[in-house]
């Protein structure tokens, strides 16, 4: 295999969840590992760069205030555009996304993330999802015209570590349809 065949792609993981070790983070951390397995089967490595938007709660507050971007917040803003895919988890509070989720992308501007391509996860705290909430966050993505893939990741309480063998490999199936779907429009995106 020639050495352009591995090329480095770059994948943004945006985390709106509460921190590391966290259900919404451990779940990016799934994506991004089945994500980058695809990507490697297609002759592409992955550079991985990891947003926890947790951390810039403070400057996003500051930004919706005055308007203006700390240095942090320009970063992860920088980091997310010049990616050619993003993975974005979200926990679903209240039939919405999480509130750092939606002030950071409303801090990105109008087209800046033109066809990228997204994977979208949820990690809902019920295992019945409303059946609108992943319309209206696929909708928040579109908004800023990115281009999500159409399987959407959605893992509730019966997802986690300790699941049993049918929810395992039902949370465990999707990941894979979703990363391949992701590495493949990676791929198609960066021509």
């Amino acid at each position: 295999m020639s050495t352009a065949a591995w090329s480095p792609v770059s994948l943004a993981v945006v985390s709106a969840g509460a921190g590391h070790r966290r259900p919404t983070r451990l779940l990016a951390d799934r994506i991004t590992e089945a994500v980058c397995r695809s990507l490697a089967a297609g002759g592409a490595r992955a550079e991985v760069e990891v947003l926890e938007l947790h951390r810039l709660t403070a400057d996003l507050a500051h930004h919706s205030a005055q308007g203006r971007a700390s240095l942090d917040l320009r970063e992860a803003v920088a980091a997310v555009v010049a990616a050619d895919g993003l993975v974005v988890a979200t926990p679903v509070l209240a039939a919405s996304p999480s509130e750092v989720f939606d002030a950071f992308f409303a801090v990105l501007g109008d087209g800046v993330l033109a066809g990228m391509p997204v994977l979208l996860a949820l990690d809902s705290g019920s295992r019945r999802q409303p059946p609108d909430i992943t319309q209206v966050i696929r909708e928040r993505l579109t908004g800023v015209h990115a281009a999500p893939v159409p399987t959407i990741v959605v893992a509730g309480p019966a997802d986690g570590p300790a699941a049993a063998g049918g929810d395992a490999g039902r949370l465990r199936a999707c990941i894979d349809r979703a990363a391949a779907e992701l590495a493949a429009a990676m791929r198609s995106h960066r021509r």
